[in-house]
């Protein structure tokens, strides 16, 4: 059912020179811990339509919940074409406006952020102040092969402007369906990105927990941050994945730098990795404490990454200024911001015309239709200057 990533578990550890030893069985016990969980499996929903109430109890427990075989074949073959394609469209280096063959790149045109970028190996947030300073320590950042480029891409941001496949995956019925029953079906929008672990060469992304705005509300609870959708094209090791502390969504904000020293280091005590197979979806809150370490191993990870929230964690909150500018989100910049999910619900249905779309309560009401195209093409340009982020 997973890959055999026994290689790539020697090679990480390999990096590690003395701490090689302790790399290795860090990985090993994670891989074996996290596929013990009981947190795995298709999505199913009750007789009433409600999400399967086994699904919601585990995923309230440990914070995150694995759900298979959601693309299908067919379909993830288009993404994997699609993201091979766009990936040619990438500036030839950072702040560059051409591809490496002269060609306008991809973003080029855009005045919000898209496409962040990492020396190989490298961990760029730990230990910054960068998106709050929620990425309170640095990782350990191993040495690249000769060869290897200056600098790689690991995360492209506002995604779905510029992937027709990611755009229609966004719209998939049952995830947006799950989505209204974690978050009312007034849900509303976070961001979507785009995570680029090549193998070899792919950055860290430190231990931090998501959210920034609520932790000292006194509404606060274990869902009021939203949670994202992980959508895996490659599927997800104990390498290239991402770790997550079950459990620790509900506890508030953590103190990082205290809990890596009493672990002895950044190998935190009681974290898994997400293991996945291509295809496999993941709803991960975004309070519980995650990372993922440099991708020394021979697979590479593609991870459709699609964020949610409660319409009254978002609506007139200041919003955290990490994925947008600061601004307080009212209802006008909500409903504008949500109309991308129209264009994907859309965009899937003209591509997949045999299944039921999802109808989004909110456009409902308000007599809202929305029609993909190339007008909507540019719509969405530069959508994410509006990315709710709290």
């Amino acid at each position: 059912m997973f890959q055999n990533v026994s290689k790539s578990i020697e090679a990480c550890a390999a990096h590690y020179g003395e701490d090689s030893k302790a790399m290795r069985k860090y990985l090993l016990n994670g891989e074996r811990l996290a596929l013990e969980l009981n947190n795995r499996g298709p999505i199913i929903f009750e007789q009433d339509g409600s999400l399967s109430k086994d699904i919601l109890e585990a995923y309230n427990k440990y914070g995150f919940y694995i759900f298979t075989g959601v693309i299908e074949d067919k379909e993830l073959e288009e993404i994997k074409q699609d993201l091979e394609q766009m990936k040619k469209r990438f500036p030839v280096s950072p702040g560059a406006q051409n591809t490496i063959d002269g060609s306008p790149a991809l973003g080029a045109d855009c005045s919000a952020l898209t496409l962040v970028w990492s020396k190989p190996l490298g961990d760029p947030l730990g230990g910054t102040e960068l998106a709050n300073g929620r990425h309170q320590v640095k990782l350990f950042e191993p040495q690249a092969a000769d060869g290897a480029p200056e600098f790689i891409p690991f995360i492209l941001l506002g995604s779905l402007q510029f992937s027709e496949t990611c755009l229609r995956m966004y719209g998939h019925p049952k995830l947006l369906k799950i989505a209204e029953e974690i978050n009312g079906e007034d849900f509303a929008p976070f961001n979507e990105t785009l995570f680029i672990k090549e193998p070899g060469v792919g950055a860290a992304v430190s231990w931090h927990q998501d959210g920034a705005t609520h932790w000292d509300s006194p509404d606060f609870d274990s869902g009021i941050h939203g949670f994202n959708f992980m959508a895996q094209v490659y599927g997800s090791t104990a390498v290239n994945g991402v770790w997550v502390l079950p459990g620790s969504h509900i506890h508030g904000k953590i103190d990082i730098a205290k809990l890596v020293e009493e672990s002895g280091s950044e190998r935190l005590i009681g974290t898994v990795p997400i293991i996945c197979d291509p295809g496999d979806v993941v709803i991960c809150n975004r309070q519980i404490l995650h990372g993922s370490f440099a991708n020394t191993g021979f697979e590479p990870r593609i991870t459709i990454n699609m964020g949610f929230h409660r319409r009254s964690s978002v609506l007139n909150v200041k919003g955290a200024g990490t994925h947008s500018e600061v601004q307080i989100f009212n209802e006008e910049i909500i409903d504008k911001r949500s109309e991308v999910i129209g264009y994907g619900i859309d965009a899937r249905r003209q591509h997949f015309p045999g299944e039921t779309p999802y109808e989004y309560k909110p456009f409902v009401k308000k007599g809202l239709t929305f029609k993909w195209d190339e007008d909507a093409r540019e719509a969405i340009h530069d959508y994410n200057k509006l990315d709710l982020s709290i």
